[in-house]
């Protein structure tokens, strides 16, 4: 998962001093139902998901303008779909899984489909001062697997994160909510300021007909705009510009 900020404002984050910045929590109330009996496994979801779930279909941004397909490729997109049907755990409630086990505020999160079973990969600056990478089941939320940044234990980044989501009204549970209202099944949220003047909750989603969608969220108005188009075509093209 990209953890952007952190890499290109490790330097600038020494040099901030004086105030601290509180967590965003996460809406706890919103965790994942228990698991019924005899359920299927994430690993059986994803590989017998038919795309039938429930995906949003709406495609138009708060603003009234239409939202740009991030790609077009009927193969991957509908892989997509299937995976986003498949995953039982949204995003929100992925979120609040992994603030029960480790208290703090989450940066990231990622649908995965890239071993066996479906996941979610969230990246948590923990209340202990340390980062911390968390692998959640996609079908139950059940904590898969840990593990403590030790390279990040020297304030790296994590000033900056804090100076960012100061008097934030919008955590990334809270971004992925307000992207799913009109725009499908959310797939990625990442605290992101690539390009821009300041950082925004960068949110994937993907519909039905298998159109990839991304939406810039501001943390501390919690306004929702469409991405660039140049945004989209970064992730197709490697980061080349039109």
């Amino acid at each position: 998962m990209k953890r952007h900020i952190l890499i290109a404002t490790a330097a600038a984050a020494a040099l901030i001093a004086g105030g601290t910045a509180t967590a965003v929590a996460v809406n706890g109330s919103e965790g994942p139902g228990s698991p019924q009996s005899g359920a299927q496994t994430s690993a059986q979801l994803a590989a017998t998901a038919g795309g039938t779930g429930a995906v949003g279909s709406q495609t138009r941004a708060a603003d009234g303008r239409s939202s740009i397909p991030m790609q077009d490729h009927d193969e991957d997109g509908q892989e997509d779909v299937r995976e986003a049907a498949a995953a039982k755990v949204s995003a929100p409630q992925a979120a609040a899984a992994a603030l029960k086990a480790v208290p703090g505020t989450v940066t990231g999160l990622d649908l995965d489909a890239d071993r066996p079973g479906l996941v979610w990969d969230v990246d948590l600056l923990g209340n202990d001062g340390k980062w911390h990478e968390l692998t959640l089941d996609a079908g139950n939320a059940r904590v898969l697997g840990r593990h403590i940044d030790h390279e990040d234990d020297d304030d790296h980044g994590q000033g900056e994160v804090r100076r960012q989501l100061k008097g934030a009204t919008t955590d990334a549970a809270g971004a992925a909510r307000a992207a799913a209202e009109d725009h499908g099944t959310v797939t990625s949220v990442d605290l992101d300021d690539d390009h821009r003047a300041k950082a925004v909750w960068e949110v994937e989603t993907v519909t039905k007909d298998g159109k990839e969608h991304k939406l810039l969220i501001d943390p501390q108005s919690g306004a929702l705009t469409v991405a660039p188009a140049h945004d989209a075509d970064d992730d197709d093209n490697d980061g080349q510009d039109d």
